[in-house]
């Protein structure tokens, strides 16, 4: 985290992502900003005299020594309208990374510091540009793995989730002043609040507070993505589907039973779906049976254990038969402990010889045909894949609010507070006391917004952000 007294520093960073690239952005902030740049841009039109605000001027950027360093783009955005609140100067360089690491040298040379992590936005949330809510959808927008991840973070960078939380502070802040007036002047009848109604106001507001906390849930598969496991006794085309549907060989594929032994994770996108898919060490007993494979040794064991582990959470398991031989007990075993709501029997190697179509790895269960080798069967089972998913998981409402981890850990505090507020009144319990309980749910809603937050907290916010925002 930035130390407070360099917050007056000007700080400059690279604001793109690493690699060549066909425009880079170096950015600076700070009282300075328009300066540094103004000694290092030579316009290309002699009529140029100093920057137009919120315009993009054309020149090259000089080195002290007179170098030209590149042919540059450079906006001038004075505070408080910028993205920090500070005069905040942009200069779109050419995005080769010798070229963005010359220009962000010579800005240090002429007074900038190098940025910390995370620090453009601090400083917008400390001028008050952004509240905390806003600051982490910024995160949440660079990082969402989907569409619909990124319209929900955008509905938190509006301001929507802040400003909801500021209505129901205010209605805890309103129910708090009610409450101070009964513990001052517990004889007056005019503002008396009787605790069955201090009881129902609180529960009301509580239940908001679940309504925000049950988009959590709703919101999960879209913002991290679905978790798809695939699961089936070794040699049933685990690997091979998973290369298959990545297109690109990530697993290892061989005919000796065990080559998978821990678990391999990689992306798939099913038409704005992130989906999380694994690949599991397969199924088989432990000792030598009547096909003649050795026994298991403890590392391909601990494998199959984690694999079972991963299936109990997953959102879908596709569990895997090789169509061309009979089902085996591990199968027909696994197959029975799974809810047909959330599994997919898959069919493999539907083009070698002795494929049964017929076969099915359980009742009730759902079964795709396919082959890995020839693609058959694939775009249809990422049909299903998508569908099964959609079943559990909803399309995402693009008007829901859904809180990160921090802000719905926050939420179920003061719900919690709120719920013990509600039996106290009830019970009895004196108005100072529950006056404490209630200002507890104020300080924790707070939190959420940064109005009252741990330097700690926002360590471990701003921590996170990358070098440049």
């Amino acid at each position: 985290m930035p130390d407070p007294r360099r917050a007056h520093d000007t700080i400059a960073a690279i604001a793109t992502p690493p690699g060549d690239g066909g425009v880079g952005i170096i950015r600076l902030s700070g009282v300075s900003s328009r300066s540094i740049a103004a000694r290092m841009f030579r316009p290309a039109r002699p009529s140029f005299t100093d920057f137009t605000p919120y315009t993009l001027h054309y020149g090259r950027i000089v080195a002290s020594d007179g170098a030209v360093l590149d042919d540059v783009l450079v906006a001038f955005m004075p505070g408080p309208g910028s993205y920090t609140g500070e005069d905040v100067v942009e200069i779109n360089c050419h995005g080769g990374r010798a070229v963005l690491a010359a220009v962000l040298e010579e800005t240090l040379r002429q007074g900038a510091r190098l940025a910390e992590r995370g620090e453009f936005t601090y400083r917008a949330f400390m001028h008050g540009r952004l509240d905390l809510t806003q600051a982490e959808a910024v995160a949440e927008m660079i990082h969402a793995p989907s569409r619909s991840a990124l319209h929900l973070a955008q509905a938190k960078l509006s301001g929507l989730l802040g400003r909801r939380i500021t209505e129901l502070r205010s209605g805890l802040e309103s129910l708090r002043a009610r409450l101070a007036v009964a513990v001052d002047f517990p004889e007056d009848e005019v503002e008396c609040l009787a605790p069955g109604e201090l009881a129902g106001d609180a529960a009301r507001i509580r239940a908001e507070i679940d309504a925000l906390l049950g988009a959590v849930d709703r919101s999960r598969t879209w913002r991290e993505g679905a978790l798809v496991v695939l699961a089936g006794r070794v040699n049933a085309g685990k690997s091979s589907l998973m290369n298959a549907l990545l297109g690109h060989d990530r697993a290892i594929v061989t005919d000796q039973p065990g080559t998978t032994r821990d678990y391999l994770e990689e992306s798939l996108n099913l038409d704005g779906l992130l989906v999380r898919l694994v690949d599991t060490a397969g199924m088989r007993p432990c000792l030598a049976d009547d096909s003649g494979h050795e026994p298991i040794d403890a590392v391909e064991t601990a494998g199959m254990h984690m694999g079972q582990k991963l299936m109990d959470r997953a959102d879908l398991v596709l569990l895997l038969a090789d169509g061309t031989a009979p089902l085996d007990a591990a199968t027909l075993e696994t197959a029975a402990k799974l809810s047909p709501g959330r599994a997919l029997a898959v069919l493999t190697k539907q083009d070698l010889p002795g494929f049964d179509p017929s076969i099915r790895a359980a009742p009730g269960l759902e079964t795709v045909t396919v082959s890995s080798t020839t693609g058959h069967g694939l775009d249809a089972l990422c049909v299903r894949i998508r569908a099964r998913i959609l079943e559990n998981a909803g399309q995402p409402d693009p008007d829901e609010l859904a809180p990160n981890a921090r802000q719905a850990a926050a939420l179920g505090q003061a719900a919690e507070e709120l719920r013990l507020l509600e039996a106290d009144a009830v019970a009895g319990v004196p108005y100072d006391l529950l006056s404490v309980r209630l200002e507890t749910a104020c300080a924790t809603l707070s939190s959420i917004t940064g109005e009252i937050t741990s330097q700690e907290v926002l360590d471990a916010i701003f921590d996170a952000f990358c070098i440049g925002k």
